[in-house]
């Protein structure tokens, strides 16, 4: 028998996690995210990465359709960042700084609280349980010295560390 639902979020809600927002656009061009934890690299050759949308995500139709999204692993400052596109407002992007991206179907790229980026194209998507795995190939990609922003039982904190060099 597996274990219950709330057992497995606290056993994954045991150990830090990076915070990161996935943006994308709709069909209309509209910009859409959803803030994202479970995040992974799968290949440097060729450059590929997953993250996991609950399939229940209204961002998940416009991945679909628009086969580009941005990955952006938050730094120090992005907590609130993180919280906005955790909610379900239609109006996360009201007063934020992003431009669309030139190589992942106009998603937009956020400015001000990454610690990285990725921009990406859509190569697969698997079911998987409640959640869908997005695969993506990564176009082009940005790493700041920003101190990457960590989540742990519903509390963040900020890994003071040794800056990565700046690609």
């Amino acid at each position: 028998m597996a274990v219950s639902s709330a057992v497995f979020r606290d056993l994954f809600g045991s150990f830090p996690t990076a915070v990161a927002v996935v943006t994308t656009v709709d069909a209309d061009g509209a910009p859409r995210g959803f803030t994202c934890n479970a995040f992974a690299a799968i290949s440097a050759e060729p450059p590929l990465l997953l993250v996991c949308v609950d399939r229940r995500s209204r961002t998940l139709h416009a991945l679909r359709s628009s086969k580009g999204f941005v990955l952006h692993v938050l730094g120090d400052g992005g907590q609130a960042t993180s919280e906005l596109f955790a909610g379900r407002s239609e109006h996360k992007f009201a007063g934020l700084p992003w431009r669309p991206s030139a190589v992942a179907c106009g998603a937009p790229v956020l400015s001000g609280t990454t610690r990285a980026h990725a921009e990406c194209t859509v190569e697969r998507i698997v079911e998987a349980g409640d959640h869908s795995v997005v695969i993506g190939l990564v176009r082009h990609a940005e790493v700041t010295d920003r101190d990457p922003l960590l989540y742990q039982r519903r509390s963040y904190a900020v890994w003071p560390g040794v800056p990565a060099p700046v690609r």
